[in-house]
């Protein structure tokens, strides 16, 4: 899996990535200070912008491609990003050790529990990827990697939840925010 990605990154700059909704519709929400989980990060829009913010970033993929990338345009930038080559669905984050953790575009479910319990209490969780239900065409196809309708919700069951926004097919499907759902929910216990 790591070749494939490598190849989808080797001619990508992380200048030119961005950051999820998630993160910059709620940046709000992030921590004045902390440590940050960014799983899955591809070219590290969500670490680049969460270190901007002052935090302190761990970044985890397969791609020593994208992580290489990242690494280099943290320390040009002075970016306090920690990158790591980490297969997550072999080898996923331990319990209570991030004050946030990210993740975008990716679904692995047997790993969902030890995403939501790598939080420390009162930890978020910011979390957007595809869905189901879709308006268009876009993102993965295989239905393991697409959301159920309010599959996050339950993901999220027993936490605090700040955001949530999921529009399905539900009106106009040519406006709104479609064929994703996004959740920021926070840890109590």
């Amino acid at each position: 899996m790591a070749g494939k990605w490598d190849a989808v990154y080797a001619d990508q700059q992380c200048d030119v990535t961005t950051a999820a909704d998630v993160i910059r519709q709620n940046r709000h929400l992030l921590p004045a200070n902390g440590t940050v989980l960014d799983l899955a990060c591809g070219l590290g829009g969500n670490a680049i912008l969460m270190a901007q913010h002052g935090l302190s970033v761990h970044a985890w993929d397969v791609s020593s491609v994208a992580l290489d990338k990242i690494s280099h345009y943290a320390h040009k930038y002075g970016l306090d990003i920690t990158t790591t080559l980490r297969d997550i669905e072999t080898n996923p984050p331990s319990a209570d050790n991030y004050d946030v953790v990210v993740v975008t575009h990716f679904l692995f479910r047997p790993i969902l529990l030890d995403i939501r319990n790598s939080l420390k209490k009162s930890g978020l969780l910011f979390y957007q990827t595809f869905t189901a239900e879709k308006a268009s065409q876009t993102g993965p196809t295989n239905p393991d990697y697409l959301l159920n309708r309010n599959e996050l919700l339950s993901v999220c069951d027993g936490m605090d939840i700040l955001v949530y926004r999921e529009e399905g097919l539900q009106g106009d499907v040519q406006r709104g925010w479609r064929n994703q759902a996004m959740i920021v929910a926070k840890k109590l216990d």
